[in-house]
């Protein structure tokens, strides 16, 4: 069976001189490469009040009827609107949106493409690539040993590092321009759940306390930093919260891959030169709420709230 293609304007032309000699259907689809009935069809539709084809007026008719045969908008559906809007309010991505959708409508598509489009377009008021979408691309310069770790990374029970239970924390710090404070930011490995302190300086006993204010009583099963200096008081801080901490390897960020990813979305709300001495703790709190309740992939489009919700119960 033959695949359909659309008439093109030459085979109309085409068409029309083998009318004018008076060809059968059956011969004309032969030399065009067409069925017959597509032959008839042509005709059929595109034919003068006469009976007589004209290859030009054809043609504009097919123009007119694929313009009118477009597909309406997925998001002229004021359901999907509302829900790709309040999704981009909470700074949710495309394709967090489009899988939350799928969760809620199963039997009605939305793509993360549409929604690509529509804020590439302009369609979605308010909302722009550079307010709404989150860039990212530089790396954290690489630091080496800056201090002398008790244990590693690789002393590691497996329990660690396949994520098996929640309490195995990533940390480091995310710093604001020069003398202007920094964040401590701490990710659970298992739900990818956010904790953070501000901090006023890198000062190792500043860190140490700002460890205090981001886990409150919380008694962590293990810690894994890199090797700043800032992390210099790391046996207090396992005093302090009954841990055990491990550094990992000089240039090995991907050895705290959920840290770092978790700090280049908190670039999206503190950009490098940030000053964390006017940032409230509200506000960072504020910051924290949206990334614990942002949908992941890795958790199946739960946020790490519902994600911890569903293991606790």
């Amino acid at each position: 069976m033959q695949s359909y293609q659309h008439f093109t304007h030459k085979d109309r032309i085409g068409l029309s001189q083998m009318l004018k000699e008076g060809k059968s259907m059956g011969k004309i689809a032969e030399v065009l490469g067409k069925s017959k009935s597509s032959i008839s069809r042509e005709v059929a539709r595109n034919k003068n009040k006469d009976g007589t084809y004209h290859p030009w007026r054809a043609q504009i008719l097919y123009k007119v009827r694929r313009k009118k045969s477009r597909r309406k908008p997925r998001l002229a559906d004021k359901t999907a609107l509302n829900f790709v809007i309040t999704g981009l309010k909470n700074y949710w991505s495309p394709e967090i949106i489009s899988q939350r959708w799928k969760m809620e409508y199963p039997n009605v598509p939305l793509a993360h493409s549409t929604i690509y489009r529509s804020i590439q377009k302009k369609q979605l008021p308010g909302f722009s690539k550079s307010t709404i979408l989150r860039r990212r691309g530089k790396r954290k310069n690489a630091r080496g040993y800056k201090i002398h770790p008790t244990h590693t990374i690789h002393d590691r029970p497996i329990e660690i590092e396949q994520r098996q239970r929640l309490g195995d924390l990533e940390g480091d710090t995310v710093y604001g321009g020069i003398a202007k404070g920094c964040l401590v930011t701490l990710v659970d490995r298992k739900s990818r759940l956010l904790y953070a302190a501000l901090s006023k300086t890198r000062v190792c006993t500043v860190i140490e306390e700002a460890f205090g204010k981001a886990l409150g009583d919380l008694k962590p099963k293990s810690i894994t930093l890199d090797n700043g200096s800032e992390f210099a008081n790391f046996r207090q801080i396992e005093k302090n919260h009954n841990t055990t901490i491990y550094f990992a390897d000089p240039h090995s960020p991907w050895q705290r891959g959920s840290n770092e990813n978790i700090n280049g979305l908190i670039r999206f709300f503190f950009p490098k030169g940030t000053d964390f001495l006017n940032v409230s703790d509200s506000y960072l709190e504020r910051v924290v709420s949206l990334i614990n309740n942002r949908p992941r992939k890795c958790l199946g489009w739960l946020s790490p709230i519902e994600f911890i919700s569903c293991c606790c119960t």
